[in-house]
């Protein structure tokens, strides 16, 4: 199972392929421990290298494209790290997976002192071997201390601008010829929920603000949770979320 997602085997039907998913916001207290972090993401599961939605990018800081780009390199395509304005919230997709389309979706402006605008990401993913074998990736950061921390009032217009900005796009792609959807995310929300509040969503983690969620599509493409961890990342409060799925094609 490990070698079909490391080597490229092909993805017949029926056969299970490793997807090892992760959220990881990169903070910019020990500036120092970031390319650590990133190094140690990238080997969250070992020699399957996983699918990253990344938060918090060159946020305040900088460096962090180049050190994303030197751990995830050529076996990687690095969508939106170079976006004009999406670049603080890029996904990592490792061959064999090879991203067919995506979309940058602007949410809402910066509030001073607070928060940058806010974007929703989206890739549309499928395996070299066969292109039926197919899922979306969602990936964003909902604005801080709307519902943690502090919990101001006057900031929760910004956050939940957000949260239907995510359904939508959620919804949009699952609606998209039945297609299976898989979201990372910093919620900046303990209890949060689901993305699109749907009976059939799933969740790897059901606490925490970093989140891991999946929206099953009709069934021509299977993703079975297989479990989860965390990855130390030693820079600032968060660790890296890892929830580690097989998927197939069914049909």
């Amino acid at each position: 199972m490990g070698a079909a997602a490391g080597t490229g085997v092909a993805a017949a039907a029926g056969e299970w392929v490793r997807l090892p998913v992760v959220t990881a916001n990169i903070g910019r207290e020990n500036l120092g421990q970031r390319e650590a972090a990133i190094r140690d993401v990238r080997d969250a599961d070992g020699d399957n290298r996983p699918v990253v939605g990344w938060q918090e990018i060159s946020e305040g800081d900088t460096g962090e494209p180049a050190m994303i780009s030197r751990y995830f390199g050529s076996r990687y395509t690095n969508a939106f790290l170079n976006h004009d304005g999406a670049f603080r919230v890029p996904i990592s997709v490792p061959r064999p997976w090879q991203v067919v389309d995506s979309r940058p979706t602007r949410v809402h402006d910066g509030v001073a002192g607070i928060s940058p605008p806010r974007w929703v990401n989206e890739v549309v993913v499928a395996h070299e071997s066969d292109s039926r074998l197919k899922f979306v990736l969602v990936n964003t950061h909902y604005i801080a201390h709307a519902f943690n921390g502090p919990q101001r009032p006057d900031l929760r217009d910004e956050w939940l601008a957000l949260k239907a900005a995510h359904k939508d796009r959620v919804l949009a792609q699952h609606q998209n010829q039945g297609r299976l959807v898989i979201w990372t995310a910093d919620t900046n929300r303990p209890d949060y929920d689901t993305a699109t509040g749907w009976q059939a969503e799933r969740k790897a983690f059901a606490g925490g603000i970093d989140r891991v969620g999946w929206l099953p599509g009709n069934g021509d493409v299977q993703l079975e949770l297989l479990n989860t961890k965390e990855v130390p990342m030693n820079v600032d409060g968060h660790n890296a979320r890892v929830a580690i799925f097989r998927i197939r094609l069914a049909i």
